[in-house]
């Protein structure tokens, strides 16, 4: 079935793009209009929106740009402007489809790939993630075992399983490289940066950031990793480490909770100073009307009311039942930090005067920030672009696989969706869209541009031209050299 929207005058002009966009599980098409600027994510739910029939897990499903003039096909991010991606004529065209690995330009063995997808093969794949062992993990990966997978027990994938060992960085890489999505969520929603913040692995944390994940990213009901760092039983350096990579502030609860607000509730002090650092609005209201003022009104919480009042907090703002702080404060007996809030002064309040630092390697996706409006004096400068170009030193691709005909039906027994192993004729490239330098193989097969490698093993410069990089940096291939040298940008 094809269904046309309505299309507004000058929607292909520079503010709007259209977008057929197709769901072969439903055989539907819909040519929709979307912002340039609208995020990817943005995007998708409105597709899931419009669509006849709701999708189950559609949360697992994303936009995918199908192969085209020789460039790999890929899922698209979710945490990036719709305008980021180039579209070929006046329409753009997308498919929505259930996330899975993306194969490599070689004939599969159909025979041979359903066997690696058994119950017994991805329980056993499941215990070499547990238990850390890094090498079986690539061997099985590399045979074309497709880490995008739910555990029948838990609902967890390997990637969020990973993020609970120790030691977790080179079983993370491992997946990634071995086509495991970024995004791909668990039964309950969940990202692996979720499960990183919920299992306070520091090291998980980071390597996902550093392998392209978004600190943005949403579980099924909205919240991101950030929301879940404000919580007293985890280390205020997780809220640090996010916001310095462009997470947004302002995810909010069913009850209009945002992490300032939870921050004030249980007394965060330092957690509260990163938040309102990198520009969350101190004033911002719940779904009662309450400001974080409020909150600390009426839990009591003297040093984050204090680092309010010192930063601006509105003193005399009113919750929905037209009370402000001080009120609250008076009818929760606390008459201390009443008599605060009624007293400080205008004068006593200091705004900060510094600017957030932001890893420069990553690209803010809602570009030019300000702070809260209390705050407006500083803005945040919008995130440097990468441009340590220079050949780099790696001579192999990530994946001996490719083509890719994954049969649609797998072993009954299977613990993999019938989904993330459907239709995939057209996908040609692995889905996390990142490749691996020091791999079996050495061709040049991840030169064409806009390909993206990890770094497996740092790497100091012995030859002019070369660049210094480290373990887990991202390079985005721009070229290569006759002698199969990449050359590209660090991400």
């Amino acid at each position: 079935m094809e269904e046309e929207g309505e299309l507004r005058n000058g929607a292909d002009g520079l503010g709007y793009l259209l977008v057929r966009i197709h769901v072969p599980e439903l055989s539907v098409q819909k040519c929709l209009q979307f912002p340039r600027d609208q995020l990817v994510w943005d995007v998708k739910q409105q597709c899931l929106a419009a669509l006849p029939k709701e999708l189950k897990e559609s949360f697992n499903y994303g936009l995918f740009f199908p192969p085209e003039n020789g460039r790999a096909g890929k899922f698209l991010d979710e945490e990036r402007r719709l305008g980021d991606y180039p579209f070929n004529g006046p329409v753009g065209y997308l498919e929505l489809k259930y996330k899975r690995r993306v194969y490599k330009i070689v004939t599969l063995d159909e025979k041979q790939l359903k066997s690696l997808h058994t119950r017994a093969n991805l329980r056993r794949f499941l215990d070499y993630v547990q238990n850390g062992q890094m090498e079986k993990v690539t061997k099985m990966c590399s045979k074309g075992l497709d880490p995008n997978f739910h555990c029948q027990e838990s609902g967890e994938t390997p990637l969020t399983i990973a993020t609970g060992i120790k030691k977790p960085a080179k079983v993370i890489m491992a997946l990634v490289n071995g086509g495991a999505i970024l995004d791909y969520r668990t039964k309950d929603g969940s990202t692996a940066l979720h499960r990183a913040v919920e299992h306070k692995s520091l090291e998980s944390l980071k390597t996902l950031l550093e392998l392209g994940a978004s600190p943005n990213y949403k579980d099924n009901k909205g919240l991101t990793p950030l929301y879940f760092t404000v919580h007293p039983n985890v280390d205020p350096v997780f809220s640090e480490t996010l916001l310095h990579d462009h997470a947004t502030t302002g995810a909010a609860d069913t009850q209009g909770w945002q992490e300032v607000h939870q921050a004030c509730k249980h007394g965060l002090l330092k957690h509260l100073e990163h938040l309102l650092f990198y520009g969350a609005d101190m004033n911002a209201h719940n779904a009662s009307g309450n400001t974080p003022l409020h909150v600390c009104a009426v839990n009591g919480q003297e040093s984050c009311a204090r680092q309010l009042l010192f930063r601006g907090a509105d003193r005399q703002a009113l919750n929905y039942a037209n009370q402000t702080p001080c009120q609250v404060a008076v009818i929760a007996g606390n008459m201390e930090l009443a008599e605060l809030i009624q007293n400080y002064r205008q004068e006593d309040v200091v705004p900060f005067r510094a600017t957030p630092s932001y890893n420069p390697k990553r690209r803010s996706a809602i570009g030019l920030l300000t702070r809260a409006p209390s705050l407006s004096t500083l803005n945040r400068p919008p995130s440097p672009c990468p441009s340590d170009r220079s050949s780099l030193p790696f001579s192999s691709a990530s994946s001996s696989l490719s083509d890719g005909s994954v049969p649609p039906e797998m072993d009954t027994a299977s613990i993999v969706t019938d989904k993330s192993l459907g239709d995939a004729s057209d996908i040609i490239s692995d889905s996390s869209g990142v490749g691996t330098a020091n791999s079996d193989t050495t061709n040049c097969s991840i030169s064409m541009p806009g390909s993206t490698v990890v770094c497996i093993e740092s790497y100091s410069p012995k030859d002019k031209g070369h660049i210094a990089i480290r373990e887990g940096e991202l390079i985005e291939v721009t070229g290569a050299t006759w002698n199969c040298y990449l050359e590209g940008n660090v991400r």
